[in-house]
């Protein structure tokens, strides 16, 4: 099984450097069969190449939890229109729309960091800075499950 995790976001944001710090830390692990990228932009997932069974998309986001608390989701838990962070469009957009190009791999999972800010400039919050070791190892355990 060929795994790809994706670090979405930018890492002169806030707490939306969370996705590319856990993907540097994955990236470290080297992990057998499991290649990373970052991505400022979700949107970016449309080019990616379609040889891959497990995409992985780690994201910080918004959505009333406590900063720093990390989930698992599916496409199908993301309700459209979904302002998951600083991106021009949200993530469960252009999933939706990777999806009608056909351009989603047979298993997605996000693995989502709740965040506290987006200022620009701003490093990330201690509740999410410390989040990042536990989002490893949940991507990690992904993999594992999958048989990455």
């Amino acid at each position: 099984m060929k795994a790809l995790v994706v670090g979405l976001g930018s890492s002169h944001r806030g707490d939306d450097a969370s996705g590319p710090e856990v993907v540097a830390e994955v990236a470290a692990l080297r992990l057998p069969d499991v290649e990373v990228m970052v991505m400022a932009d979700p949107a970016a997932l449309l080019d990616l190449p379609r040889s891959v069974d497990l995409l992985v998309l780690v994201d910080a986001m918004r959505s009333g939890a406590a900063p720093g608390q990390v989930a698992v989701l599916t496409e199908g838990e993301l309700p459209p229109g979904t302002a998951a962070n600083t991106h021009e469009l949200g993530l469960a957009d252009v999933i939706e729309l990777a999806r009608a190009l056909d351009r989603v791999p047979p298993r997605l999972v996000i693995v989502a960091i709740e965040a506290a800010h987006f200022d620009h400039g701003m490093p990330m919050s201690s509740a999410v800075q410390e989040a990042v070791p536990a989002a490893v190892r949940t991507v990690v355990e992904v993999l594992g499950a999958a048989g990455g």
